[in-house]
């Protein structure tokens, strides 16, 4: 398994790398994951300006050092913190010869056009959907609440300190989606058009 996350000023790369270490840490530690690369800090991991381009061209220097091939080196995963760092990843495993009968898992995050039509082709495993669409609603929520003099609406008093005072956040459900159910999460509900996704 090998690991990107984002932009190294970017404080979200704190909870996502952060996050999915805490789970597969332990794990690493156990030699039931094994990096071969050995770049699991988040430093080693990170993609400057979460570029699509860095994400490849460190995946391809991973594929060269590593010996990674479908008639290599085995790449059961790769844990990708969104969807244009996917997309690199994605880009260098199939210059390297990967097809959708041998793709390593690749995670990711938004949902992309790009990423759903590679969930589609069985060149990205999964994407977590953040709906823009539940976040401009509760945003107006606690507009409204803050223009009629009342408190905005939080559910979340202890996650985000910003080194000054912790912010109390509304926090709107994550939505796992793949190919079994990217349809119905992102066509039917009508946030992409189909012909979009071909």
């Amino acid at each position: 398994m090998e690991f990107f996350t984002g932009d190294p000023g970017d404080n979200n790369i704190n909870f996502f790398f952060g996050g999915a270490m805490d789970v597969l840490k332990p794990y690493l530690d156990k030699g039931v994951i094994v990096c071969k690369s050995g770049q699991t800090a988040k430093a080693q991991a990170a993609t400057l300006e979460w570029s699509t381009e860095r994400a490849q061209s460190r995946m391809e220097n991973l594929i060269t050092s590593n010996k990674y091939g479908p008639k290599g080196q085995k790449l059961d995963a790769v844990y990708c913190s969104n969807d244009s760092t996917a997309q690199g990843v994605t880009n260098a495993l199939i210059s390297a010869g990967y097809t959708a009968a041998n793709f390593p898992v690749i995670t990711g995050q938004d949902c992309d056009i790009t990423s759903v039509k590679n969930m589609i082709k069985g060149t990205q495993s999964m994407s977590i959907f953040k709906d823009t669409r539940t976040l401009a609603a509760q945003v107006v929520k606690m507009v409204e609440a803050i223009a009629s003099g009342k408190s905005a609406p939080v559910n979340d008093t202890k996650t985000y300190n910003n080194n000054v005072k912790v912010v109390p956040s509304y926090l709107c459900d994550p939505v796992f989606g793949d190919i079994n159910n990217y349809k119905a999460l992102l066509v039917d509900s009508g946030y992409y058009k189909e012909s979009e996704l071909k």
